[in-house]
Order: C-alpha cells, then structure tokens, then sequence
C-alpha cells in the first residue's frame, strides 16, 4: 500500500503506475491543520483520478473529532474502497465510524458495508485490545503503526521494540482473515532497499501479509517479498502432485512426509499467486 498525500497532485497522478496493490491518500501526518480543508478537495479529485485508471483507492483520514466527519465527507464515493483509520484505541472507533459510513453510503447510492475500514494499531493501549479491535466492523485489516508506536515506547522503530507488536497483529488478522499489514520497522528509509527488504522477509515469515509504503522504490521490494518465488510456486505444485499420486496415506516428497497441513498450505500458496 503506497502513501501519496492528497494536497500533492504531482504524486497521486501517477500513483497508480507504482506497482503498489492499493494507493492511500493520506490526509493525516502528510498536511498540516490549516491545510486540510484545501487538502480534503484535493482528496476528492485523488480518488475519482486513481479509480479512473484502475487502482485500488484508499484514504487515511484523521481520527479525531474535528476532521474525521470533514475527511469522510469528501471521500465517500463510488471508487473509494476502504478508509484507513489512523491512532485506533478500542473497538467503539470502529462502531462509530462504520455508523458515518453508512449514513454516505446511503447519500451516495453505494451499497451498504461497500466501504471497507483498515485499523491501525499505533500503542501499546491499542494493542492490549487487539482481539476486540480486530472484530470491529468492516474491517478489512489490521495494520501496525510502526512509528507512531515506536514513539509510544520512547524508542527507535526496530525490530526489537516492535517485534512483539507485528507478530500479535498477525495472528489477530490471521485468526478472522483479515489482511496483516506492518513491518517491525521504520518505513521512512526508502535508499537502504537492502535493510527494507530483509525486514520485509522478516513481516512475510511472520504472518503478515503486507506493508504500508512512502515511496515508489519501495513497491518493488515489497511485492518480491510478500509474493511467491518460482522456487516457492514449483515445491508447491511438486507436493500437490505426490499427495495425489499416493498410494496409502502417508507419502514423502524431496526427503520430507508430507501431510495434510503441508498439502493445505501448498494449495493455499497456488490459490494466493493465482494459480489455482
């Protein structure tokens, strides 16, 4: 998921050539208070643009009283596919923002539940209440706030502080089939690609599913390692077809017994890349 701030047309523009899987438009930590009424305009035009090419548009709104109904007012239309919530502390957000949806769903002629909703957990608080955050309403997914958390704790975003936090949001989002997204890391460095990649294989082995970005360089790294090698995709399909050709209930394939788990994570692998 690639960040572009709505108050710069420049970048949002072309967003959808990045090679991201979704765009956020971020109308948080990107804009300044006084520049968010014009922002929120501009946001408008982000999503009818980048849905119009074909991207999967989301929006980071502000989770506070001042903004949130504002935000959710300019971006709520067709083309808009979730909201991401920001700074998440317990489960009643969720309701309340999913009773905002349905009022502009319904304004707007969208199906009601059209809209999905991304939590994201950025404290400690927040994490001691993932369970019930993460069977909130709408959600789609759950996603660490690495350095808002970071902050939180009074440390740098490593995987020392944040280990712990990544690993408890993927097994929350895994638990209902939600989408995990984070890094135990900081997302600001977009020229160490080597250091991002290697905690990008770290949050895959993990359980996580996915990661926020801040630059295109980023794109690249992230769907090589959250997506399947070659490699990956072949051992798959070679368990498969040993557990097919089995005579008894038990076989083995390249020195190792294969069993029900193993052949279910192998479909599992196939139906994720596409391939089955």
């Amino acid at each position: 998921m690639l960040f572009v701030p709505a108050a710069a047309p420049q970048r949002w523009q072309k967003a959808h050539t990045r090679g991201a899987d979704a765009i956020i438009i971020d109308l948080e930590d990107s804009t300044q208070p006084e520049a968010k009424a014009a922002a929120r305009m501009l946001a408008s035009d982000a999503v009818r643009t980048l849905h119009a090419n074909g991207a999967t548009v989301t929006v980071r709104v502000n989770n506070d009283a001042q903004h949130l109904a504002s935000d959710l007012e300019a971006v709520v239309m067709p083309g808009l596919s979730a909201i991401v919530l920001p700074k998440v502390e317990d489960a009643a957000e969720l309701d309340s923002l999913s009773a905002m949806l349905d009022a502009l769903e319904y304004e707007h002629g969208l199906e009601r539940g059209a809209i999905g909703v991304v939590a994201v957990i950025e404290s400690p608080r927040a994490l001691e209440r993932v369970s019930a955050i993460a069977d909130g309403p709408r959600l789609i997914g759950i996603s660490l706030g690495s350095e808002d958390f970071a902050l939180s704790l009074g440390r740098p975003p490593t995987p020392q502080s944040l280990g712990l936090a990544a690993q408890a949001i993927a097994y929350a989002a895994s638990a209902r089939g939600l989408m995990g997204i984070g890094m135990a890391t900081g997302i600001a460095n977009f020229t160490d690609l080597d250091a991002f990649a290697e905690e990008a294989r770290r949050a895959h082995a993990a359980g996580l599913t996915g990661a926020m970005c801040i630059h295109p360089n980023q794109t690249s790294v992230l769907n090589t390692c959250f997506g399947h090698s070659e490699a990956e995709i072949a051992d798959a399909r070679g368990i498969l077809a040993a557990w097919d050709a089995r005579v008894d209930g038990v076989v083995s394939y390249n020195g190792a017994m294969i069993d029900q788990p193993v052949v279910e994570r192998a479909r599992r692998l196939l139906k994720s890349a596409g391939l089955a």
